[in-house]
């Protein structure tokens, strides 16, 4: 690990704001392969400007693809509202990503096209988007600079999407330096106002490599509404398979 990250900073040396930007991210990404799939229990709270809430349980499996992005299957488990409801993404690393969405009162999978994915999953202040698998060639990067957060020594950095019908211009991101875990997302808009800030809280270490954060905050800044999403039970290597993520599988959903 010493000789890794020595390496990685001798090649940031003299390296160009892009350069810079992409071998940051590109370490982050390098540190989270390999835990092959996961599954976690996790509760949503919704919050409207004036404070009302209203709460969701959930699960979430996400399985890790050795040539391509990663596939991600969520399922409600309640209110009776929601219950049944599940959102399937498979994220590819060039091209257009693939998700449906199983909506159990029609009894039909929806396709959620890529025109429609800036648009809120279930009412929340995360978007379609914002549940696929964030792929290293998905985006351009661009250093901008060290800063400290909350305590934390952190590079800062800018992402662009490259891909067609992103309902974001740029995020802005903040990692620490010594694991390369995210604290904070800020992310804009089309017109490239700033839309939304997440920020991640209570990270736990799995697996001796993997760090997942416990709590996801995602705050809407032009409707004053958010979003949280609380984590437990993370657990990997559970055995899962493609069949477990086809669109088959969203009509299996109990």
């Amino acid at each position: 690990m010493v000789w890794c990250l020595l390496g990685l900073a001798m090649g940031m040396l003299g390296a160009s704001p892009e350069e810079r930007g992409f071998e940051i991210a590109r370490e982050r990404d390098r540190r989270d392969t390999g835990f092959i799939d996961s599954r976690v229990e996790a509760s949503m709270v919704l919050r409207n400007r004036q404070g009302q809430e209203s709460r969701r349980q959930m699960r979430v499996s996400r399985l890790e693809q050795r040539d391509d992005g990663d596939k991600t299957l969520v399922i409600f488990d309640n209110p009776r509202d929601v219950k049944g409801t599940a959102l399937l993404s498979h994220t590819h690393r060039k091209g257009s990503d693939d998700q449906w969405l199983y909506l159990p009162a029609l009894k039909r999978v929806k396709r959620i096209s890529s025109g429609n994915r800036s648009g809120p999953f279930v009412g929340s202040e995360f978007s379609y988007e914002d549940l696929l698998s964030e792929e290293l060639a998905k985006y351009t990067y661009k250093y901008l600079r060290d800063e400290n957060l909350g305590g934390k020594s952190c590079y800062v950095i800018e992402r662009y999407p490259v891909y067609r019908n992103s309902g974001y211009t740029k995020q802005v991101l903040w990692l620490d330096k010594t694991e390369y875990r995210v604290w904070k997302i800020e992310h804009y808009d089309r017109k490239r106002t700033k839309l939304k800030t997440l920020t991640y809280s209570g990270y736990q270490r799995y697996l001796g490599r993997y760090w997942r954060a416990a709590k996801f905050d995602m705050r809407n800044h032009q409707n004053g509404k958010s979003t949280e999403i609380h984590f437990q039970k993370w657990t990997f290597r559970n055995g899962l398979s493609d069949r477990d993520f086809d669109q088959a599988s969203l009509k299996r959903v109990r």
